[in-house]
């Protein structure tokens, strides 16, 4: 991990599109500014492990039943026909 120090308004830049600003330090707190391309998703962590939560958990479900739809529905051998 790249670990660099930065004061208030100094910024730090990622590849030649991303700019990342400490906007305030309060105490224990830093706010930061982020200037990306709106095709860049940019979410704090705790939001992001939960959208991947999120995700895989609707997966599992449409998964479940895209492979019922696709296989049919599941019949007890009595009822299948010969």
């Amino acid at each position: 991990m790249l670990v660099l120090s930065r004061q208030r308004d100094e910024s730090i830049i990622i590849g030649d599109n991303i700019v990342i600003t400490v906007v305030d330090i309060r105490g224990d707190k830093v706010r930061l500014g982020i200037n990306a391309p709106t095709e860049i998703p940019v979410h704090r962590q705790e939001v992001y492990e939960a959208i991947q939560r999120e995700n895989q958990r609707a997966s599992g479900s449409n998964g479940e039943e895209y492979a019922q739809a696709q296989n049919g529905p599941k019949f007890p051998k009595s009822m299948k026909s010969k």
